[in-house]
Formats: C-alpha cells, structure tokens, sequence
C-alpha cells in the first residue's frame, strides 16, 4: 500500500479491520471510542507495512516503502506528519506511544521483504516474533492502560503465543509463499534437512517439530493468561478475547494434526462470538 495513499479516517479503519478477519474487529469493538480509533490506527500502519513486506514489488521497491514508513513515523513524533497520518499522531502522543515499536515492527517486515525466510535460528525466529506480533502489542497495552512492567510482559509474552499459532497454523500457505518459519534447531533434532520450505514440509517428522513449537505457544499463553489475571479487568478486555481466540486456533490446528494432507484451519464463527461475549460482557 503506497504511503501517500493511506486513508486513515474512522471509516476506513473500521473497514480495514472488519476485512482483516473478526477477531480483531471484534474485539476492538468493546474498547471504548478513544481507544478503539486509537487501536484501529495502528492497525491500519501495521497493515500497510504487512502489505509491503507480502507484496510481489521488487525487494529493493519493498525496502524502500518500508523506510518511507520509518520517516513517516520519525515525522510523526517531529509533529510534522503526514495529513493521512494526523489521527495516529493524535493517539501517539495521547497514549504515550514508544517509537521504537513502530520501528520494530517495520524491522519485522523488513526481514520478510528482504528475502525468503527459511527456518531460521532459535534467535532469529524469537527476534521476527517480537517484532512483528510483540512490538503491537506492546502498542496496544499502552493505549489499554495498562502499567508498563505487566504491560510489556503481557505484550512479550501473547505476541509470542499468537504469532507461534500463526506459524503452526499457516505452514502449508507459507511454504507456498518460499517461507517456512520453524526454528532450524527443532528440525535438525528430527534429521529434516533444511533445503526448501516445501520438503520441510513434506518430510513425514514433521508433526514432532510442530508439536514442541506448539507446547512452547501453550506456555506463552499460559503466561500471558498469568498476566491477565492480576491486571484490573477493564485493560485485558481485548487481550483476552484475542487470546481466546488464538488458543481456539491452536487446539483446532493440533485437532487437525500436522500429517500430510493437511485441511486449512478457519477461525469457528459461533466460538469467536462466545468469547466475545464472555469477555465482553461479563
């Protein structure tokens, strides 16, 4: 998505959202007025950057959009943004908004724009987690309120759980796309030779690399969840129905397994709308 083509008014952002599945919609829908805008700007910046780094551009046009976006950010925090990014400035300095997030997560994209990732390192894999899932959070936990210690832990630890189900959850789509993100460590362990994400996928230990990964998600949760329980209700709100959400996702990817063939694995409407329900409500 070109820079100078990102509209950012109310409507455009409830629009972006509602397309980008109704997990966030939903959940960003219980937030109250200030915060809901202030959420649905950032995801319409991490959208667009998500946009480039997936896109078919040459890497170097790709490289390019994403640093337009960093002096975008940069102009915003100078008080000089752009007109379309007006509202996004508003909520960065109402909320206290760290730049360092921001560029984190244009960091993030910037690895999968730069080339195709293929099981990375233990250390890699962690860092692309932190800066493509853990670096909004930590965002969103500002603009809930939360206090900065529980709030960077919640936001380490929940990025980590959805980004990791993501991963188990898309390893078919992404081995399309050149990519496989299964930490190369976990797949030497079981003799799968590291040579293409489409026979990573199709070696038959596979299920043991994404059974490990998937306990190491459960424990993100179940951190995060720890988290959750001490933080005053009213700020966890959103963060526990995208948990929710995710965790139904994860079980329904191991319910599936992980031998070959594999069915997609789509969020359960009727399940989404409880937890939003549960969480929203009472």
């Amino acid at each position: 998505m070109a820079v100078s083509n990102l509209v950012v008014d109310d409507t455009a952002t409830d629009a972006a959202a509602m397309s980008s599945g109704s997990s966030f919609y939903l959940a960003m829908r219980i937030l109250p007025a200030a915060q809901r805008d202030a959420m649905y700007q950032v995801y319409a910046f991490c959208r667009a950057v998500d946009d480039i780094a997936d896109g078919d551009r040459p890497r170097a046009e790709r490289a390019a959009a994403l640093e337009a976006w960093r002096a975008d950010i940069d102009a915003c925090y100078a008080g000089t943004p752009r007109a379309s990014l007006a509202a996004l400035t508003r909520h960065i300095h109402t909320f206290g908004l760290k730049r360092e997030d921001f560029h984190a997560m244009i960091d993030g994209m910037a690895m999968d724009a730069a080339a195709d990732i293929c099981a990375p390192d233990e250390a890699t894999l962690d860092l692309y987690c932190d800066r493509v899932a853990s670096a909004a959070g930590r965002l969103s936990v500002r603009i809930f309120g939360m206090e900065e210690e529980p709030g960077r832990q919640l936001a380490h630890h929940l990025g980590r759980a959805l980004q990791l189900t993501n991963i188990l959850r898309d390893i078919d789509e992404d081995a399309a796309i050149h990519r496989c993100y299964l930490p190369r460590e976990l797949l030497a362990r079981e003799g799968i030779a590291v040579s293409s994400p489409a026979a990573i996928v199709d070696d038959p230990s596979l299920p043991r690399v994404c059974m490990t990964l998937a306990e190491r998600a459960k424990e993100h949760f179940a951190a995060a969840d720890a988290i959750m329980d001490t933080a005053p209700r009213a700020q966890v709100k959103a963060p526990r129905i995208m948990s929710g959400v995710y965790r139904c996702l994860l079980d329904r990817t191991l319910d599936r397994g992980f031998d070959i063939p594999r069915t997609r694995v789509k969020k359960p409407r009727a399940r989404l709308l409880w937890i939003v329900a549960r969480y929203a409500l009472f």
